[in-house]
């Protein structure tokens, strides 16, 4: 089976027809997704997509995603030691203000898909602005909200499944409940440059990952950065290899653990993409972060395009908003059924 690649400047997405609108109705929607959905502006653009941005402090300094801050500027910006990051979700006027837009450019309906409320403050913003816009919304505007359960490109994942649904004649409630049932089947695999931001943020429990990640490494291994991970397969000839191992994560509905550790580049992205179930047809985002770690980016590229179940691959970027809690050095993908 035919695999398509897309990145950034180049994707061709024409499964899915811009503006949204249901072949049942005709009613057009208008889709609602924050920046740290990662969305790719071309695929954005392509849906009609109104991306309200996360504003992202450095040192300081407020910054609005993917407006005043791009994903190469952030990088640009940060080196070790980490300036002081911080991220805050959109304010309600924000969000009040993207749903308007929404109705000025025609729609008569609102999707909005946020990240896992657990974890971010924008479903409750939303909420919000769901009320304050019922008061001066015109006669049968209908806004649904949608808690996608995940993060970062995940919501893009859940946002697209929708769009694919109502371009294929759904309610807008079928199309939310399309993108909410996938919701517990999306899944990240990654490595972390760094875990000091993650932990700063105090949700994961990194002493029981540590005793997971020990069964799968040496107990001296540690976690290490993604330049410390040697770029030589197995194949690359005898020799020594470092002790130290990477752990890789995983992430799916909700739940946060390790599903082992390697040393090598293409070990360490072979381990990922062996994460990706081969009985099923799915689609995968595989993320860029700082430009240093495009190999981690093309191996894992490599892998996918290796698997026939694969129909279609995203590269996306990771942007400030996510960068800020994994460092700049991760590397990873999402994948999730296409059907």
């Amino acid at each position: 089976m035919h695999t398509a690649f897309y990145r950034f400047g180049e994707m061709a997405i024409n499964s899915v027809n811009s503006p949204t609108s249901s072949a049942n109705s005709g009613v057009k929607t208008g889709l609602v997704i924050d920046s740290t959905s990662q969305i790719p502006p071309v695929l954005a653009a392509k849906l009609g997509v109104e991306v309200v941005p996360i504003t992202v402090t450095i040192d300081g300094t407020e910054y609005r995603e993917g407006i005043d801050l791009s994903a190469d500027a952030f990088y640009e910006m940060v080196s070790d030691p980490l300036p002081e990051i911080s991220t805050s979700q959109p304010s309600p006027g924000e969000l009040l203000d993207s749903f308007r837009t929404c109705v000025a450019n025609g729609a008569g309906q609102i999707l909005c898909v946020t990240m896992d409320a657990e974890h971010s403050g924008t479903y409750n913003s939303a909420r919000l602005a769901a009320g304050m816009f019922e008061d001066g919304a015109p006669d049968g505007t209908t806004i649904r909200l949608v808690d996608s359960k995940t993060i970062s490109f995940g919501v893009t994942a859940s946002l697209w499944q929708a769009a694919r649904a109502l371009e294929a004649g759904a309610t807008l409630e079928q199309a939310a409940q399309q993108a909410e049932q996938l919701a517990p089947k999306i899944t990240s695999t990654f490595i972390l440059a760094s875990l000091d931001q993650v932990r700063k943020m105090g949700r994961v429990d990194f002493d029981a990952l540590d005793r997971q990640a020990a069964t799968a490494a040496p107990p001296s291994n540690r976690a290490r950065t993604t330049s410390d991970v040697s770029t030589e397969s197995d194949t690359d000839g005898p020799g020594p290899r470092e002790a130290a191992e990477t752990a890789v994560y995983r992430t799916r509905g909700g739940d946060f653990d390790t599903v082992g550790s390697a040393s090598s580049l293409t070990d360490v992205c072979h381990l990922m993409a062996a994460q990706i179930p081969t009985d099923i047809e799915v689609r995968v985002g595989i993320c860029l972060a700082a430009p240093d770690t495009l190999p981690y980016t093309e191996a894992l590229e490599a892998a996918v395009a290796r698997m026939p179940n694969v129909i279609e691959t995203v590269r996306y970027r990771v942007g400030p908003s996510i960068a800020a809690h994994t460092g700049p050095g991760t590397a990873g993908l999402f994948h999730w059924p296409a059907t």
